[in-house]
């Protein structure tokens, strides 16, 4: 069973995005990381890149397969996880803590609104 937090909100393709004030962190979702299996490499955006809601901006790789990254919301990239260079499995470890994938600023709060909830996500995955 796939760990959903309550407080974040979802994409229909796995990101998820934790707001915090006028910026936003964004990672993939542990059902996500749990499909992939093992994650060996990262793309991270790069930092001042604008992006457009839902345009990809990244991706994950695993011995299975390479996923796009996609952006939640549109905004501009502050800051992305370097840490995970060196250590991608981070993800698989702990996706909605040191497995973050990068920080951006949010362009339009209203975009929020149309990505899903915990329940939303919950019922997408099937759990």
């Amino acid at each position: 069973m796939s760990e959903v937090p309550a407080e974040l909100r979802y994409t229909p393709e796995h990101e998820w995005i934790r707001v915090e004030g006028d910026q936003a962190i964004i990672g993939v979702t542990d059902y996500a990381q749990d499909a992939l299996t093992d994650v060996v490499w990262v793309e991270l955006p790069e930092v001042g890149m604008s992006v457009g809601a839902m345009e990809s901006c990244g991706s994950v790789e695993s011995v299975k397969s390479v996923s796009e990254i996609y952006a939640p919301i549109a905004g501009e990239v502050t800051e992305a996880n370097e840490s995970l260079e060196d250590a991608p499995e981070q993800i698989n470890q702990d996706p909605y803590g040191d497995g973050w994938i990068w920080k951006m600023t949010i362009s339009d709060a209203g975009e929020l609104e149309g990505l899903l909830d915990a329940a939303a996500y919950s019922e997408l995955i099937g759990e």
